[in-house]
């Protein structure tokens, strides 16, 4: 297949351009120009069997006003371009995969895909949002699907990446009271998931994509400590992350616990269901 990808120079657009190349599809990156105008989106969607879209200004910031408008521009206003150039074209590409996270769930609450009552802060209304300029390529017979991630684990980026140094001084420790919710996705398992639902051409709709067994900040913090044979006895004070990234804060001290009832209905299987086998694999194996 031709599979046009936005973000493809993220951490996760990396990873999963590399392994779907590996499969033999060819890997179109949109870049920044490709969003300037439906006629430039559309020249570069020509041929184009299926569309990724996984470009986002990053979440883990302080977020000034401007900021969250930046944050909201590159999600909601890059989707509604892309769907729009979607909508005119002659031939387009049969297959949609969107991004939302599990930032839409009300905190601490198990969720899954069913769920109808969702956060009202600003990730929940910024996902919902999301979710409704995406889905709309449903109205012409897109086959749309929508993963909403959880933290993505992996070697060279992502949560864990900015984690394992501290760590590896022993100056790990819990975040607040280390009793949120924390939904997570071993990169190993998103790749697949997403190797899954292309070649499953009857899936679509909403997928949450976030290991069957959720941990709490304070079971990363002591799993991770574990594999690493380090102690993790500094806490950071909720107070701190509030003076450093002010609401952005509300990443790490509030929590999600997502659940992938329909991957896991649809036959999916997990090669890393819980928090001590994705660090364990990550954290001692060089190439993972």
């Amino acid at each position: 297949m031709k599979i046009a990808i936005s973000g493809a120079s993220g951490f996760v657009g990396t990873c999963l351009k590399q392994a779907l190349q590996d499969d033999g599809h060819q890997i179109v990156p949109l870049r920044r120009k490709d969003f300037s105008g439906s006629n430039f989106m559309q020249n570069a969607l020509s041929g184009a069997h299926a569309v990724i879209h996984l470009a986002g200004a990053p979440i883990v910031a302080r977020w000034t006003e401007s900021y969250k408008r930046e944050i909201v521009a590159s999600r909601i206003d890059t989707t509604r371009l892309l769907v729009d150039a979607l909508r005119v074209m002659p031939s387009p590409p049969g297959l949609f995969i969107s991004t939302s996270g599990v930032g839409i769930y009300q905190p601490n609450v198990p969720c899954d895909e069913s769920a109808t009552v969702f956060a009202e802060d600003f990730l929940g209304t910024l996902a919902r949002d999301w979710e409704r300029e995406a889905l709309a390529a449903r109205e012409f017979s897109i086959r749309t699907i929508i993963f909403r991630l959880g933290a993505v684990l992996g070697r060279g980026g992502g949560v864990l990446q900015k984690m394992l140094l501290p760590f590896r001084l022993g100056l790990g420790g819990i975040i607040g009271d280390g009793m949120q919710a924390f939904s997570w996705i071993h990169i190993h398992d998103l790749i697949s998931a997403y190797r899954f639902v292309i070649a499953h051409e009857q899936l679509s709709g909403i997928f949450n994509l976030s290991a069957p067994h959720p941990a709490t900040n304070a079971g990363f913090t002591q799993a991770l400590g574990s594999v690493l044979h380090r102690p993790t006895v500094l806490p950071v004070p909720a107070f701190l992350l509030r003076l450093r990234f002010g609401e952005g804060a509300d990443i790490v001290l509030k929590g999600q616990h997502a659940l992938p009832r329909r991957l896991l209905e649809c036959g999916f299987g997990f090669a890393f269901p819980t928090i001590h086998d994705a660090l364990q694999d990550l954290c001692s194996n060089p190439a993972a």
